[in-house]
């Protein structure tokens, strides 16, 4: 079975997170949730989007800050405190630069209405094309050998 494309969506802050954890990062969506990371596999690859910086902020950072590939495909929780057990994946994230989405708009497979780009984006995870991975991926100078995008 081929890998699958994923954009997830987060503030920036929680994204980072993800992307500098210790020894290896982490993704987890909608504030924890187990069901949407149930779809995700070993060797898929996400890309995560962040419509502001912060958790409930109003500035509009609309960019890509992360990217990388799913590491394992049995979701984990993890205690963070204060009666938080989200659900987790390992993923091995590239070295990649932050990078807005708006010059990629009239480019991504999932914009099917330009004036609406954002519609998709509410669902916080959804599959997106080959062609559009790669195209993230470039926009943010990403090793296509990194994330496993190789012929």
């Amino acid at each position: 079975m081929s890998s699958r494309n994923w954009i997830a969506v987060a503030s920036a802050e929680h994204a980072r997170l993800g992307r500098d954890h210790a020894d290896v990062g982490f993704m987890q969506v909608g504030h924890g949730k187990l069901g949407p990371l149930k779809r995700i596999a070993a060797g898929d690859r996400v890309a995560y989007y962040s419509p502001t910086t912060v958790f409930g902020g109003t500035d509009k950072l609309q960019s890509f800050v992360s990217i990388g590939v799913i590491q394992q495909s049995a979701p984990y929780e993890v205690d963070m405190g204060r009666g938080f057990v989200p659900w987790r994946l390992d993923v091995r994230y590239a070295a990649a630069r932050e990078t807005s989405i708006l010059p990629l708009l009239d480019q991504l497979d999932f914009v099917e209405d330009p004036k609406r780009w954002g519609y998709k984006l509410r669902f916080g995870l959804f599959e997106v094309s080959e062609h559009d991975i790669r195209l993230i991926a470039d926009a943010m100078r990403a090793s296509a050998r990194a994330l496993e995008l190789c012929p």
